[in-house]
């Protein structure tokens, strides 16, 4: 590559850097700063001598703390008159079936922030009722005088015809408020999701956008050209798009991290993964089936959010998770975390309470002595301590209660794994499980093992991954438009005419990103479903062929829900364009292979670990030092800087030409 690289992961316990220069790579690890991330980014960059010229791709979790810590911007709502309550009534989903009471859930606009205008807009964009221009004029000053700084325009139908949110727009840009307008959001049909959408970018967008400014400005300081951001899609956005259009970034880090574990698995020549990413705060899990999927229908504290994400799910299990007995005296883990200060009790940060990386310690998973390649020393004496009191009230040893963490986190990520995989029709027998993150290697056997999943690859640098993949995304710019047509009555010139302005403004966002013709790769979708169904299933589309397009969505249907109906008639509802500026990638180098398959030179000692109760004699064995076709028995430990894999028994595993551990059950 011409121009260095750093790719930056801010997480809930630790930041994680992977730079790459002329072919070579170096990674990074230190503990995330709080409350400014930026400080320990700046500093890791120093840490590792990165070069004034490198690029900065960032993963970032400025957004999505906004929203689930409540500290968004001041916000406001205008829509059409009568509709001002369309985000709290919602799709009347009851959280608790049979509960008699529950407490409302939070709002990112208080009441009396939500306003009406007189207007309509008919389904096809004819303008029934014209806009009241003066009633616009007296909501935006009384948003003004009440200290608001962020507002949604969502008006009825405006996907179909957007000139009363521009104008909105107009004049509250004058006023000086930051704006998002559903029609340039998430211009498709729905009300409520496209009034949520909207309304968590009004939300999280002047938090993010003051964030990138100072740390764009800081970094181009130092002489650093360009300030990139990972957005939940998996493609990268330039900052100032990404401060304006920050709901596009709620699942930024964890999204990477498949970029990362999916083309790492592609290498080593596995393209259907399951990916398990175990950070400090929680595991997040995804599925390709040949290729990533991506999903429009996520959601965070309940709002949904409908702009093209990977199709993750997330549980509250990592190695930060605390442990806690709930009232009916029954022990649990999660989803509240210790964080990176004060952390685990094992860091000797002053954290009191018990938590999984603790457990991992106690139970020999974890070697004190080599943690973070011996950078940060852990503390056996402060987990067992920690782990006392729960020992106490549950009248089991702590030894036991570590066993019961592990046993309670793994059960938590196996259901995540279930989720995305057997309840959307895949088997995990048919996949390769790649585990990554600073813990997913830890639980990653264990949990194949319960899923009958018959392979696991942990990569070169699994607690970087999602840094890594940070330098191996592309620019992605998504576009939509709702169409709502039979397919039946859509010809192949009305899918051209349909396609035709999203296609023009995705070459032009490309050409003006600096993208050549040649670094350009622009998709078409089908957003399809059968008539009277309530949620559509996305298909590619080429060359407009409309057959091949519905023929696919029948193949999809039965894939997700177990049948299809060819007979049936089928819908388009949103045409999508997906518009990809590739960029240089890292190479994957291939190492000797080593001349005897014994690791015993990369053997550091030996370690007793325990499983199901038993404690194991087990060697502890460098990463470093390991080399293609070594082969290693389980039970093992194998160190390095910024992960620990743990083999339990009954496992045996080779290191590939890439230097990825590939292990497989015996028999």
């Amino acid at each position: 590559m011409s121009t260095p690289i750093v790719g930056v992961d801010i997480g809930g316990t630790f930041t994680d850097f992977v730079y790459v220069e002329n072919g070579t790579w170096r990674i990074y690890k230190r503990l995330t700063t709080r409350p400014d991330p930026s400080q320990g980014l700046l500093a890791g960059l120093d840490a590792m001598g990165a070069s004034p010229q490198s690029v900065v791709a960032h993963g970032t979790t400025v957004a999505t703390n906004a929203v689930l810590e409540h500290k968004g911007a001041r916000t406001g709502l205008i829509t059409t008159q009568g509709f001002r309550d369309v985000l709290v009534i919602g799709r009347q989903a009851r959280p608790h079936i049979y509960r008699l009471w529950f407490p409302p859930r939070w709002v990112p606009v208080p009441e009396a922030w939500r306003m009406e205008v007189r207007e309509r807009v008919a389904p096809d964009g004819r303008v029934l009722i014209p806009l009241d221009k003066a009633q616009v004029e007296a909501v935006l000053d009384a948003l003004v005088e009440q200290g608001v700084e962020s507002v949604a325009v969502s008006l009825l139908f405006s996907f179909a015809n957007p000139e009363h949110e521009r104008y909105i727009g107009e004049q509250a840009r004058q006023r000086g408020l930051f704006v998002s307008l559903s029609s340039e959001i998430l211009p498709e049909f729905r009300e409520f999701e496209r009034t949520s959408t909207t309304v968590l970018n009004a939300y999280v967008s002047p938090i993010m956008a003051r964030y990138l400014r100072a740390l764009e400005e800081r970094l181009r300081e130092r002489g650093h050209p360009a300030l990139w951001i990972m957005q939940s899609s998996g493609g990268i956005l330039d900052a100032d798009r990404a401060g304006r259009e920050a709901v596009r970034t709620l699942l930024s880090g964890p999204a990477a991290g498949v970029i990362g574990a999916f083309a790492v698995a592609q290498q080593a020549g596995f393209s259907h993964i399951i990916t398990l990413d175990m950070g400090g705060t929680s595991t997040d899990v995804s599925l390709a089936d040949g290729r990533i999927r991506r999903t429009t229908e996520g959601r965070i504290e309940s709002w949904p959010v409908q702009v093209p994400m990977m199709d993750i799910h997330t549980v509250g299990a990592g190695g930060g998770s605390l442990a806690w007995i709930d009232p009916g005296g029954a022990l649990r883990v999660g989803p509240e975390s210790a964080g990176s200060r004060p952390g685990p009790a094992c860091y000797g940060l002053g954290g009191q309470g018990f938590t999984v990386t603790d457990a991992n310690l106690l139970l020999g998973r974890l070697s004190a002595r080599h943690f973070l390649g011996g950078r940060m020393r852990l503390y056996p004496e402060k987990a067992l301590d920690a782990a006392h009191p729960l020992a106490e009230r549950l009248g089991i040893s702590p030894i036991e209660v570590a066993e019961g963490v592990i046993a309670i986190a793994n059960a938590r990520m196996s259901q995540a794994i279930r989720v995305i995989s057997i309840e959307r029709g895949f088997d995990p027998r048919e996949f390769t499980l790649v585990a990554f993150g600073g813990a997913g290697p830890m639980h990653a056997l264990e949990l194949a093992r319960e899923l009958l999943i018959p392979r696991v690859l942990i990569p070169r640098y699994p607690g970087v991954l999602s840094a890594l993949g940070l330098t191996l995304a592309d620019f992605v710019r998504d576009f939509s438009r709702t169409l709502m047509r039979p397919a039946e009555d859509l010809t192949k010139e009305d899918l051209q005419q349909a396609f035709g302005p999203l296609l023009a403004q995705a070459e032009a966002e490309l050409q003006e990103q600096g993208f050549g013709p040649e670094d350009r790769d622009v998709e078409t979708a089908l957003d399809m479903r059968y008539r009277g169904q309530s949620y559509e299933l996305t298909v590619p589309i080429q060359g407009f062929d409309l057959q091949v397009a519905v023929q696919a969505f029948h193949q999809a249907h039965k894939q997700r829900y177990g049948y299809a109906r060819p007979e049936a008639p089928v819908e388009v509802v949103n045409v999508r364009v997906i518009a990809r500026g590739r960029r240089p990638k890292p190479r994957f180098s291939t190492y000797p292979e080593a001349p005897s398959p014994d690791p015993e030179a990369a053997r550091l000692g030996t370690i007793e670990l325990r499983f199901a109760g038993k404690v194991h004699s087990a060697p502890i064995y460098d990463r470093a030092a390991l080399q293609p076709g070594h082969r290693l028995q389980g039970p093992a430990l194998v160190v390095q800087e910024d992960a620990t894999t743990v083999v339990p028994p009954g496992w045996r595993g080779y290191v590939d030409a890439y230097l990825n551990l590939i292990f497989e059950a015996k028999g």
